[in-house]
């Protein structure tokens, strides 16, 4: 055994290990004695302070003059830069964020070393956490921006709630009067023409009552217990849903295409997802030039029913397929272009899917990684068991 100024009574070889340890450590350590002397530091913390060749920071040398000259590196008038190690108790382990006059901002702890009931000494460590208060802050920010957005939805759709139900009260009393045969005589394109008017009107009404609910609203349901759950037959499902589109397809100039597989019955709220495919069929529409195509498929695959609403429109660009079913969220080609659009519907469908388990994405229309302006792919995946599993419940 040999004796070394740094830890007596240690083999050199142990030494060295520590020595390098305490150098490699990711924030800058002083050691400090009873005596008040140092007795043992690194080079991180005269760098990270910017201590010159003036301040000895060596073993043996005082501490306080050290930790002085730290101190003068604090913003003015922090209560950190009036402390002294004498205000250090012996049992005591302190820890203070301290900001510096750079912009930096380091964490200072001071922790008492013991050895058995003696007190030897005081280690000072300080860590850089600059960048952490930096991520912390720019998280507050975000979770205020998003306690913002969440504010204005809630906002919006308690607007938008209120003013559309005047004019589909109106819709549905001059339905009820057409339909009375007192009104005349209809025929039968003229009676289903007015029952898809009915039709659509109740559906709108359903999405209006569940709007708010849906939106993330305080008191709405927050999984499967908000919905109606019923028996649903998707060929069914797309019929409604087409009778509903028709028009506007019509009169987008493009082409339709239809393709429903035989399958079982899903269960689910049948008013919103019908909802969601007439979403998904009036922006294929809208964002396909005339003479595109439209393309709306749907078959069981293993336990859920896939449903596919593919165009030759203007796309999605890659980055935006997550962000467009954001509230307001609208992908930059379709400003660009001014097609009309509030960036609600997507949104509000998206979570109506996630309320009945399942899954809504985009993709191009050449495959996932299609190019802007190569068409679109929305990809609806509903469990067929539901959201509660078949349980039953509702």
């Amino acid at each position: 055994m040999v004796r070394d100024p740094f830890l007596p009574s240690v083999p050199p070889a142990h030494v060295r290990v520590l020595r390098a340890a305490l150098q490699a450590a990711p924030l800058g350590v002083l050691c400090q004695g009873t005596d008040g002397r140092i007795v043992a530091s690194n080079d991180a913390l005269g760098t990270m302070f910017g201590l010159g060749p003036e301040c000895d920071i060596s073993p043996g040398a005082p501490a306080v003059a050290v930790l002085d000259a730290i101190a003068l590196r604090y913003v003015p008038g922090h209560p950190a830069a009036r402390t002294s190690p004498r205000d250090h108790g012996p049992r005591i382990r302190r820890v203070t964020e301290i900001p510096l006059r750079d912009g930096r901002v380091v964490n200072r702890e001071t922790v008492p070393l013991q050895d058995g009931d003696a007190h030897v000494g005081f280690l000072w460590t300080y860590r850089d956490v600059t960048e952490a208060k930096r991520t912390e802050h720019d998280l507050r920010r975000d979770n205020e921006d998003l306690e913002r957005v969440l504010r204005e939805r809630r906002e919006f759709t308690a607007t938008a709630s209120h003013e559309l139900r005047t004019p589909l009260a109106a819709v549905v009393s001059f339905c009820e009067l057409l339909a009375d045969p007192v009104s005349g005589t209809l025929d039968a394109h003229q009676r289903d023409f007015l029952a898809a008017i009915a039709r659509n009107a109740e559906n709108m009404r359903q999405v209006i009552a569940r709007l708010l609910p849906t939106s993330g609203a305080p008191g709405g349901p927050a999984g499967p217990h908000g919905l109606e759950l019923g028996e649903v037959r998707v060929p069914r499902l797309l019929e409604h849903a087409l009778d509903a589109r028709m028009a506007a397809v019509e009169e987008a100039g493009v082409f339709l295409t239809v393709r429903c597989a035989d399958g079982p019955p899903l269960r689910g709220d049948e008013h919103l997802l019908e909802r969601v495919v007439t979403n998904l069929l009036g922006n294929a529409a809208k964002y396909t030039p005339a003479g595109g195509d439209v393309r709306l498929t749907a078959a069981p695959r293993g336990a859920a029913w896939e449903i596919e609403v593919a165009d030759t429109g203007i796309g999605v660009p890659e980055e935006s397929r997550n962000a467009i079913f954001q509230t307001f969220a609208r992908a930059p080609n379709a400003e660009r272009g001014g097609y009309p659009g509030s960036g609600i519907g997507l949104a509000v469908s998206h979570d109506i899917v996630r309320l009945h388990g399942g899954t809504l994405t985009v993709g191009g229309a050449e495959g996932e990684g299609g190019a802007e302006g190569e068409g679109a792919v929305f990809r609806l995946r509903l469990p067929m068991e539901g959201p509660d599993g078949g349980t039953g419940v509702s």
